[in-house]
């Protein structure tokens, strides 16, 4: 953490302490003692300037208290009569050296300026305006409510690509942001960019504020992308896994033999990595700039999770599925009219229709259905065969979490995986060997230690031989409910709860666009729908 920031901001504290009395007296407005006293003279300067108290409430929002205390800043030097452009200048960018030189100057207090006589500018009216809209609204979005858009399938059937969904942060309590320096309004880049929206010079540990209750299983959560810390500088692949990138490109680099990159997977991948470095070049995310992802909370903090035969069993039962679970078919039809008709009868898009090929008897399409639409298609004898998807051909391949190549890993698919304990606060775990393969990430990446494993086999965390590991934060599992078509926890792990945003609401606005849909049109009958 750069301590530099913390240093400003302590000496400007500290300089309100010494100097704000004397601007009290000055002003002969307030009690001069309450100066001393912090908070109360933070009232005390807002009375000084004639602004209403509750202001101070935006002193307690990060990022905004910065852009607060520059205001009260620079109406402390017009209401002492310093109002040329180059005085506000000087005191909104240099307080550290302005607020003494006014307590100690000369300068007397006249109060705040009069638009009475004078009449702003039109650029003043519309600055201010703005300014204090930005202010409330971007008050509004870190702590209550923020709109998120769905961009893929992943959810398909209970959320749709094109629905804009607002996420409640209040259900399990808003994260105070931990990156406060960001433009208001933009997630993590400049608008048709890939040039960061946001500063990290200065950050703030992780915290959240009490929430209505904690997550739940079967929720719709939005949260930040948990291996979004690096990314490619690339607009198309700034979202994806960059871990899951490297790891493909250094299986390609090994000449595509996974056991010859699994002796030595550092090797092929520092070779991907420079590249990458020149182009298209990398870049490091703090959490809560991270790509945000939406997916359904299927095993929660202490559930031991497995996935036999696409069913989602926890702690040894089998749950109930999600009501639009979807998996991939690949259907066959005797004619592409057929294909047509049959996608018309059941109101799919291209989103849930994947490749197609000819073949002797006509043409094999791939589409994402439910049960329900499986079902339909089935009865309807539109459909002359449909074979559910098999996921076999990912055996050993590396992608499913845990993301190594061990015996037992080598047999999981997205259909079939597991048992995976889930990590919860509180709880301590042997650091035996496939221990370490499956929480590497959370000791190291998601709760900052240093971990080193030795040639013999001992392990060191920060420094000092370890034999066990106790969890410091909840941790979950996410699945998208379009099963073969979702990028999940299934491929990259848990997500820790700093990464949690909030829960997916309520949509409020929703349309079909032309290259995903086939036609564009706004989908009235999904506006302000509750999220199931």
């Amino acid at each position: 953490m750069n301590l530099i920031p913390w240093i400003l901001l302590g000496f400007i504290c500290a300089e309100h302490l010494i100097f704000v009395p004397a601007l009290i007296k000055k002003s002969g407005v307030g009690t001069p003692w309450h100066g001393y006293i912090p908070g109360l003279n933070s009232l005390a300067i807002l009375k000084i300037i004639e602004r209403p108290w509750y202001w101070i409430i935006f002193l307690l929002v990060p990022g905004i208290n910065l852009l607060m205390l520059t205001i009260m800043h620079v109406e402390l030097s017009i209401v002492f009569g310093l109002r040329t452009t180059k005085d506000q200048w000087f005191m909104g960018l240099l307080p550290w050296i302005a607020i003494p030189k006014l307590a100690l100057g000369e300068n007397t207090y006249i109060g705040p300026r009069s638009w009475s006589k004078t009449r702003k500018s039109t650029f003043r009216e519309w600055g201010e305006a703005l300014l204090w809209a930005t202010i409330v609204a971007s008050a509004f979005r870190i702590f209550t409510f923020e709109p998120f858009t769905i961009p893929t399938g992943s959810m398909e059937g209970s959320m749709l690509v094109g629905d804009y969904l607002f996420v409640n942060k209040m259900s399990y309590g808003a994260k105070v942001p931990q990156t406060p320096f960001t433009l208001p309004f933009v997630h993590n880049t400049l608008p048709g960019s890939m040039t960061p929206s946001y500063t990290s010079w200065l950050s703030l540990p992780y915290l959240r504020l009490p929430g209505f209750r904690s997550v739940e299983r079967y929720d719709a959560v939005v949260f930040s992308f948990p291996p979004g810390d690096t990314i490619f500088v690339d607009k198309d692949l700034a979202g994806h896994d960059y871990y899951g990138i490297l790891r493909r490109e250094g299986i390609r680099a090994a000449g595509g033999d996974i056991e010859k990159f699994a002796l030595n997977p550092e090797q092929y991948m520092s070779v991907v990595r420079e590249k990458a470095f020149i182009k298209p070049g990398l870049s490091a995310r703090p959490t809560d700039k991270k790509e945000n992802y939406v997916k359904r909370c299927i095993g929660l903090p202490g559930d031991s999770l497995s996935v036999i035969d696409r069913q989602v069993v926890i702690n040894g039962e089998a749950i109930e599925n999600p009501e639009h679970l979807q998996y991939e078919y690949q259907v066959q039809f005797s004619s592409p009219m057929k294909a047509k008709r049959a996608m018309k009868m059941l109101g799919l898009t291209n989103v849930d229709i994947g490749a197609s090929q000819a073949t002797e008897d006509g043409i094999a399409t791939l589409i994402s259905l439910t049960n329900s639409e499986a079902e339909e298609l089935e009865n309807s004898g539109a459909a002359m065969r449909m074979d559910l998807m098999s996921t076999v051909n990912r055996k050993g391949r590396m992608d499913i979490f845990p993301n190594t190549y061990r015996e037992e890993f080598n047999e999981w698919t997205p259909d079939d995986l597991g048992p995976i304990y889930i990590p919860k606060a509180g709880r301590t775990i042997d650091l035996n060997a496939r221990n370490l393969d499956m929480y590497r990430r959370v000791i190291s990446a998601y709760e900052n230690h240093d971990l080193v494993e030795k040639p013999d086999g001992t392990v060191e965390i920060d420094g000092m031989i370890a034999t066990s590991y106790t969890f410091e934060q909840d941790y979950y599992w996410m699945m998208g409910d379009n099963r073969h078509r979702s990028a999940d926890s299934r491929m990259w792990g848990f997500v820790p709860e700093d990464h949690v945003i909030g829960r997916a609401s309520f949509t409020w606005f929703s349309k079909q666009n032309v290259p995903q849909h086939g036609e564009s049109k706004i989908r009235w009958n999904r506006m302000f729908k509750t999220v199931k």
